[in-house]
């Protein structure tokens, strides 16, 4: 299934996606498109609905966030080989673990704040994994059972407040609109191998990123399983799992957003994003 969520900013409602490309509103199913409406029970009675019967949502309607009531946006850093090689880092010897704020995530086309005195603002289309069955010290071998979905993120960055402002990478990844998620979150049974999706974004129609996600070097399993060693993993929680090459900071010369640009950015079964840029 491909569930989502619509409407106003805070006031979005749950949904789906049909199978003729019709939004449906799931509010007479589920509260929202969040905690206990993820884990498995849930999620089948969801798919056992008849889905034709529901309302149907006016097209042009704004979509928020396909994840409601995030407690975590957890974000892995260098997860990607020839992102790492492009950066002139080596590969990290465990993950690198860092956050965004909940306050970053936005829909997928909502406008990217370029924030106050940023330079240096980048993208990165990253996998996004949603947590449908929280625990801790979960088994490598069992992790995938915790997991609700994927969905595309926009890891937006500000390279400057992340790198050269001292500190944890967290004040340069986490500014408000810095968290673009959705359209959809596509349950984990439609996707047969999350390692092996084409991932791409684009600046202005022009091609930056054109990955894959067999390239990632700690794959899902065993970060669900990871961090569940240093925080209990919640429903809802987000994992942002890395981006591939092709970011503005890896261009020779860097290249950095400025306002009035388009990104357009997409994972292969997952939908695609598209936000214009303003300034903050």
């Amino acid at each position: 299934m491909k569930l989502l969520r619509f409407g106003p900013p805070g006031q979005e409602k749950p949904g789906l996606l049909d199978a003729n490309g019709k939004i449906r509103d799931l509010s007479s199913l589920i509260q929202d498109v969040a905690g206990e409406s993820l884990d498995d029970t849930a999620l089948a009675r969801i798919a056992q609905a008849d889905h034709e019967s529901l309302p149907e949502v006016p097209e042009g309607t704004r979509l928020g966030p396909c994840v409601g009531r995030v407690g975590k946006f957890i974000c892995i850093g260098l997860n990607y080989s020839d992102h790492a090689a492009e950066t002139g880092a080596e590969v990290p010897p465990e993950p690198v673990v860092f956050n965004k704020w909940t306050s970053a995530i936005c829909g997928p086309n909502d406008d990217v704040e370029i924030p106050r005195d940023s330079q240096k603002t980048d993208w990165e289309v990253e996998l996004g994994v949603v947590i449908g069955k929280g625990g801790r010290y979960i088994d490598e071998a069992d992790a995938m059972n915790h997991v609700a979905g994927y969905c595309v993120i926009n890891d937006v960055s500000e390279r400057e407040f992340q790198l050269e402002r001292s500190g944890s990478w967290d004040k340069g990844k986490g500014c408000d609109t810095f968290g673009p998620l959705g359209p959809w979150l596509v349950t984990r049974d439609e996707i047969a191998d999350p390692q092996s999706l084409d991932m791409w974004l684009e600046v202005d129609g022009k091609r930056y990123q054109d990955g894959n996600s067999r390239t990632m070097v700690y794959q899902i399993p065993y970060l669900v399983a990871y961090l569940s060693r240093f925080m209990s993993l919640q429903p809802g929680d987000v994992i942002s799992t890395g981006t591939p090459p092709g970011v503005g900071a890896g261009q020779q010369p860097q290249v950095f957003l400025k306002p009035g640009q388009t990104m357009r950015l997409g994972i292969e079964g997952l939908g695609e994003q598209c936000q214009r840029t303003k300034q903050a």
